[in-house]
């Protein structure tokens, strides 16, 4: 919990002992590889810091083919916002590649923590932005970047998922097949 408030205080602008204040509206919770945060079809209730593990949010297209989304490793947090916010059944999944603890936050939370702190409205419009703007970056670069660039993009977003997934899930994030994926690999490691 301790590392969470510390990454929530800088996150948010908000002093330690405001996040201090609200931790009794905060769930930990263990998921076993595998295990689901969040189905298709449920409606998200929560959104997930992730203290210690690795998340992943794909949706399965109509032929059984996943196609990853996010990951989201240690301090990360993830959430299928429409779901939460418009209170509509998410289309994704969210799951567990490893053994993982999150912290499972309500909507409450934040607005529990906004009446305590009235400028952390300010700081999460800010950070809705920059989540806007990464996923439009992300859609830009799969409808147009090559899959070396989106592999050099992925190292950069990601620098140490590489070694805890397994080659056909970041293939999947890049929207490329596993061989096309080592096939990049390989010209990178010629070219250096």
């Amino acid at each position: 919990m301790e590392n969470f408030q510390i990454q929530i205080s800088a996150l948010l602008d908000v002093p330690m002992s405001t996040v201090e204040f609200c931790s009794d509206k905060i769930k930990v919770k263990k998921i076993p590889k595998g295990g689901f945060l969040l189905q298709a079809g449920e409606i998200c209730k929560d959104t997930f810091f992730v203290n210690k593990g690795l998340l992943r949010m794909y949706s399965i297209d109509k032929n059984g083919k996943e196609h990853i989304l996010h990951f989201a490793p240690e301090n990360w947090i993830l959430v299928d916002r429409t779901s939460l916010y418009l209170n509509q059944p998410s289309d994704y999944y969210i799951d567990a590649i490893v053994e993982t603890e999150v912290l499972i936050l309500s909507p409450e939370y934040f607005d529990f923590l906004g009446e305590k702190q009235p400028s952390i409205y300010s700081r999460q419009n800010t950070l809705l932005h920059n989540h806007i703007s990464s996923l439009q970056k992300r859609i830009t670069q799969l409808l147009g970047a090559t899959a070396e660039e989106r592999y050099v993009d992925f190292l950069k977003t990601y620098p140490n998922i590489f070694e805890r997934v397994p080659q056909w899930m970041v293939a999947s994030y890049l929207g490329i097949t596993p061989e096309s994926l080592s096939r990049v690999r390989k010209e990178l490691v010629k070219r250096k």
